[in-house]
């Protein structure tokens, strides 16, 4: 093992030797995880720093290799030349065959979630508190009773899903609201209530209150980094999808303004509007059974299938987390 080690020194003017490539972080990681279990001596690959002496002439720095047996220092030096010479084309050639999480040796390939407190949360066992933030669609309007909105639906989604674990989704939406109504209570309804997750369902009102989509887009994003900043994780939710909203000028441009936000910020969206047409396209139901009576908001079959997506859609943004025992906090 000792023969794969890269020690990875420090330059005089504080600056460090990096790995430059694949193999070897391999080799960092496992000079690392065996380290407590090496001799105390080891061969540095790189040479120390050179130095002026008082004669004006370069020295080598003496300690490149600690006093040891010397038989044992040519044997870690062979082990060295052979492990750099064999390591290379081995990884080259498995590189395909390895799995995204090298336990084994301290690497983790895989990309950072993008709900990493949500993904916490999971990990441990812990309380997971969710605050739905929105208008009408998010309060529940059309829906038969507050236990058929969405965020009543997705708490009890997401208990059934994360078997075990403390999940509360607080409804924080009121008919009506446009951005600026919205961000006026962000504090108090929003980052007050510490939640790990924001889902922001926006963009339906404002172009039937005429808000502009500038103002819109500027006022989304500063409020978004606002809530990130308060470290709770953030996920957008499109305008519906609704002959009313499509016969409205200009409303189209906000919901591509959600969607770019998302893609600017690296912010998860759930496209609402794509999953109305999608649920209507595959029969799950029909668009009478999708309306309410108002023909603008959602029904109760409608909300259970929005509660089911933005579930879904939340346990894959926060990654493949292993579920633990659920503790108290």
């Amino acid at each position: 093992m000792d023969a794969l080690i890269v020690p990875i020194r420090e330059r005089t003017d504080g600056t460090e030797f990096r790995p430059v490539n694949f193999v070897l972080r391999i080799q960092l990681a496992l000079k690392r995880r065996a380290e407590p279990l090496l001799p105390t001596t080891c061969v540095k690959l790189y040479p120390s720093p050179t130095r002026a002496g008082a004669n004006g002439r370069v020295s080598q720095s003496t300690n490149s290799v600690s006093t040891a047996h010397p038989i044992r220092r040519a044997l870690h030096r062979l082990g060295v030349i052979c492990g750099l010479l064999v390591l290379p084309t081995a990884v080259l050639a498995y590189a395909d065959l390895l799995p995204d999480s090298l336990d084994l040796i301290g690497i983790d390939f895989r990309e950072s979630p993008d709900l990493p407190h949500v993904a916490r949360q999971i990990a441990i066992g812990a309380p997971l508190k969710i605050v739905a933030f929105g208008s009408s669609s998010t309060e529940g309007v059309g829906a038969s009773s507050p236990a058929n909105a969405y965020p009543a639906r997705l708490q009890s989604d997401l208990r059934k899903k994360l078997r075990g674990m403390d999940v509360a989704v607080i409804n924080r939406g009121i008919g009506g609201e446009h951005v600026d109504d919205m961000l006026v209570r962000l504090d108090r309804d929003v980052i007050a209530a510490e939640p790990q997750l924001v889902i922001w369902q926006t963009g339906s009102n404002d172009p039937l209150r005429g808000v502009s989509i500038d103002h819109f887009r500027d006022a989304t994003v500063a409020a978004i980094r606002r809530i990130r900043e308060a470290g709770i994780d953030v996920v957008l939710m499109e305008p519906q999808w609704c002959p009313k909203l499509e016969a409205t000028p200009g409303a189209s441009r906000f919901l591509e303004a959600v969607r770019s936000i998302g893609d600017e910020l690296d912010v998860p969206v759930i496209r609402r509007a794509d999953l109305m047409h999608g649920w209507v396209r595959e029969g799950k139901l029909t668009t009478k059974q999708l309306f309410a009576a108002d023909g603008l908001h959602m029904a109760d079959r409608g909300y259970a299938l929005l509660a089911e997506a933005a579930a879904q859609s939340i346990l894959q943004d926060a990654g493949p987390v292993q579920t633990a025992e659920a503790v108290a906090e």
